[in-house]
């Protein structure tokens, strides 16, 4: 949490940028909004702790002005120029569409992503995978259909989410991939209306807060570490818990809102897709297990990246209480979905 009055205010405008852009009623005001959000963040992502940060933070402002540029110039050049005589409106919202697929990070647009979280802290990191995906996701919407293009775009996501997670072994590209492969999902879900996408949403921050909570707490960053702090805590079994929610096994929470995607495609006719990115989603499973298959069976019995001396503190009663809800949630919810 922010413990300085700088960084409450850039939080404050960081959320405010998000408002206004997802509450704008006309694409200048949404790409204010979108501007306000990045000049916010910029600030919060530099940090005098960690060298890489100026890196980090210099090749995301470079991307998302390079978006925002194209993005107003789309928006001023349809404004100035009567489209309809020029092209049709669907060329225009496969056109508009790319730079916030740039801005969110969905393949084929990734390239930026995994290099620009690996020197952001753990915050900055969780910060970047969920609350700043949210504006461009919501103006996307507003552009959306059952196109051959979006369906591209969503194959890709979940295709390179999947498979660009295999060979890593920093937890950090790891997130980052599977981020990758849930921006694939959401857009999907946007497909089936903004409820649905909310609760993708929703599910999917609380698993990757729950995450990104232990991997702070113990000062994790590769699957090494993993392995060495759980001979001593409970770390590895509540990371292994969370982690399989977040690659949708069930009985797990993080399963709901795949299945209510699942559901939405095979309504829709697009079983076909819908088979491709499950068996993707099996590939995020698998580089998920090779974490914490390695986690319970190679225990070290001293731990070398935290102190001996372990106190219980709120941090770890958090972290506790959101695995237990990724644990719980689905059974949870579907027992409340049958008595109401």
């Amino acid at each position: 949490m922010p413990n300085n009055p700088t960084k409450i205010l850039l939080s404050t405008t960081l959320v405010g940028g998000i408002l206004i852009s997802i509450s704008s009623n006309s694409w200048l005001g949404a790409w204010m909004g979108l501007e306000i959000n990045l000049m916010s963040f910029i600030p919060l992502m530099s940090s005098q702790e960690n060298i890489f940060t100026a890196e980090a933070s210099l090749k995301y402002f470079v991307i998302q002005a390079l978006a925002s540029s194209v993005l107003l110039f789309l928006v001023m050049m349809k404004a100035l120029i009567n489209q309809n005589l020029m092209t049709g409106m669907n060329i225009y919202e496969y056109v508009i569409i790319t730079p916030l697929l740039l801005k969110m990070g969905a393949a084929p647009f990734h390239w930026w992503f995994p290099s620009v979280m690996e020197g952001l802290s753990w915050t900055n990191c969780l910060l970047m995978m969920t609350i700043q995906k949210s504006a461009p996701m919501m103006l996307a919407s507003y552009l959306m259909s059952i196109n051959p293009m979006i369906l591209m775009v969503v194959l890709m996501s979940v295709v390179v989410g999947s498979m660009g997670g295999m060979n890593q072994t920093s937890l950090r590209k790891i997130l980052t991939y599977s981020s990758i492969n849930h921006t694939g999902w959401m857009l999907m879900a946007l497909l089936g209306g903004s409820n649905m996408w909310l609760v993708y949403f929703a599910v999917y921050s609380l698993l990757t807060m729950a995450v990104t909570t232990t991997t702070k707490l113990f000062n994790i960053s590769f699957i090494n570490q993993v392995m060495s702090t759980s001979g001593k805590t409970m770390v590895g079994f509540v990371l292994f818990m969370t982690l399989l929610s977040l690659g949708g096994l069930p009985p797990f929470i993080g399963f709901l809102p795949k299945w209510i995607v699942i559901q939405m495609m095979i309504t829709n006719n697009l079983s076909p897709i819908m088979t491709l990115m499950v068996i993707m989603s099996l590939a995020t499973l698998y580089y998920y297990l090779r974490i914490c298959y390695s986690t319970f069976t190679i225990l070290h019995q001293t731990t070398k990246w935290i102190p001996q001396t372990y106190k219980m503190n709120t941090t770890t009663v958090y972290s506790a209480i959101l695995s237990s809800m990724s644990m719980m949630g689905l059974i949870i919810c579907t027992v409340v979905i049958n008595i109401s």
